[in-house]
């Protein structure tokens, strides 16, 4: 029995054999459908060893009409950002402060930019150039700005989307509410459209359009972020701060209402505009809730509505005419509501009168509870400041009020602030730019003491002895030590011929310099006479 059960387990080993061998020459060679070798993997082997297929999708993929709504919302930044963007600018500053350095037994910073000549006895003083944004409300070059961007500056520089550069005149600024109007003289400028910002609702689509980054000079020029109003009525009280602290009396006119936004807002992008779906400006940009300097999820913006009012005054009457109740006020808090049977916890409570307060006159008394103004209600100091500060002095309100449960309404004819206490203390006087033609530039014959000084080989031709940390020259990257080989495509041999070729230039016009720094490589700087 033995013998015979391993004689049937060997021809059984044989056919599995056998069959194994069929299945891999077929995988070797391929089959077609009619036994035809074709040395490839066909689909004659998947006779022999079946592989699973992949399940057939006949319908097309379906897209959600919310994908379309995204799509159209998309396509409204994109529209907003292509006509709003030309007509926004990039404001640089140039201020001059005491150079921090100065009682310093090496003066690092005076010594790169050259020695200040013997005769030269007045103070050190220090570069100060920072910036922001704006935004052009008139083809005739009419810009809204911050006050805080422009104030004080000694020189301002406008850059438009197209990258030609103006020099801006500061027409005037208002400190209380941190509006400034800027012109620069060119006509057919690209403008923006100026909304309502008393009608936007909390949780519309905005976008914010400026030049973060400006501060370090790493300029993102342009930028479009996007977000939705978050709030409204946000009293900052960074104006008034900022005010006690210069000891500007003009500290307890100062107005803050801000529209906060979550758009991504970084230094730089103060004074450019806050822009609704409709392509309209609904504020100015200014602020950031931030311990870091940078963004962190609150920007905030002035209504466009309190900019648009200070800008008429500023241009019809060259400063701004506030209207005034005369009254000291407080946000009413629960206890006030209780005590004054006020139907819920919002509106002003009356503290004290300002010397011969027209409100006073007209009837209202402390401990008056104010709740509207012409029929619209008011909730908060900062949106009762708001609204006075739009209507013209000499105008009337009509006060709505609660005098212990008792609702009365008392028409106030309103003054106008002094108007001492709204000017900005005067600017600093703006330099006399060294060298010909004001570049800010001095230069002179270089000797071989000179080119030992400044480790130059070559004690040949013109060097560049001073270079004004503001002037036009610095800032093209023109610094003391390099010699000038050409300028104006003029071979210089002398400091006298560069005197005369610069001398006969106009503002406006530009100096092409072809310059050779210590170490021999060459800087090309084409600098626009100021």
């Amino acid at each position: 029995m033995i013998p015979e059960k391993r004689t049937r387990i060997g021809a059984l080993a044989a056919v599995v054999v056998i069959l194994l061998l069929s299945v891999a020459v077929a995988v070797e060679t391929g089959l077609t459908d009619d036994g035809v070798a074709t040395g490839k993997l066909t689909e004659a082997s998947a006779v022999a060893v079946p592989r699973p297929q992949p399940a057939q999708i006949d319908s097309p993929p379906v897209v959600p009409a919310a994908a379309h709504d995204a799509e159209a919302l998309s396509n409204a930044f994109v529209s907003i950002a292509r006509t709003v963007t030309p007509a926004v600018v990039r404001i640089r500053t140039e201020r001059r402060i005491p150079d921090p350095h100065a009682n310093l037994p090496q003066n690092r910073f005076r010594d790169f930019f050259g020695q200040p000549r013997k005769d030269d006895n007045e103070p050190t003083l220090f570069p100060d150039i920072t910036g922001g944004s704006g935004f052009i409300v008139s083809n005739d070059g009419i810009i809204l700005t911050n006050s805080h961007v422009v104030h004080d500056a000694e020189k301002i520089t406008v850059s438009l989307w197209d990258k030609r550069t103006y020099e801006g005149e500061l027409v005037g600024g208002d400190p209380t509410t941190d509006v400034a109007v800027v012109r620069i003289h060119a006509k057919n400028l690209p403008t923006v459209r100026l909304g309502d910002s008393d009608a936007t609702d909390v949780g519309q689509w905005v976008l914010a359009i400026g030049n973060p980054g400006f501060q370090d000079m790493s300029t993102l020029d342009f930028t479009v972020t996007s977000g939705i109003l978050s709030a409204k009525g946000r009293p900052l009280n960074v104006i008034r701060e900022e005010l006690q602290a210069e000891r500007n009396p003009a500290a307890s006119y100062a107005i803050e209402d801000f529209l906060q936004t979550d758009a991504v807002i970084n230094p730089g992008n103060s004074g450019g505009p806050l822009v609704s779906l409709q392509g309209e400006v609904i504020g100015i940009n200014t602020a950031i809730a931030s311990q870091t300097g940078f963004y962190q999820g609150y920007g905030f913006a002035i209504p466009i509505n309190v900019a648009r009012r200070v800008m008429r005054d500023i241009l019809e009457h060259g400063h701004v005419r506030r209207a005034l109740l005369g009254i000291q006020i407080t946000d009413v808090t629960s206890e006030d509501a209780q005590v004054y049977s006020l139907p819920s916890i919002a509106g002003v409570l009356v503290q004290d009168f300002s010397e011969d307060s027209p409100a006073q006159k007209a009837g209202v008394h402390r401990q008056d509870v104010i709740v509207a103004v012409d029929g619209d209600a008011v909730s908060r100091v900062a949106q009762l400041q708001r609204i006075i500060a739009q209507h013209r002095p000499g105008t009337t309100v009509r006060l709505g009020i609660i005098r212990y449960g008792r609702h009365v309404n008392v028409t106030v004819p309103l003054m106008e602030a002094p108007v001492t206490a709204l000017e900005k203390p005067e600017p600093a006087a703006t330099p006399v730019p060294h060298g010909p033609s004001g570049l800010g530039l001095e230069f002179a014959d270089l000797t071989a003491t000179m080119a030992r000084q400044y480790g130059i080989d070559d004690a040949k031709g013109v060097v560049i002895t001073r270079v004004e940390p503001t002037g036009a020259a610095f800032l093209k990257g023109v610094l003391p030590r390099y010699r000038v080989v050409t300028l104006d495509r003029q071979a210089i041999r002398s400091a006298q011929q560069v005197r005369r070729i610069l001398d006969r230039l106009h503002s406006g016009d530009v100096a092409s310099f072809l310059l050779r720094d210590p170490s021999g490589g060459t800087v090309i700087a084409n600098v626009r006479v100021p």
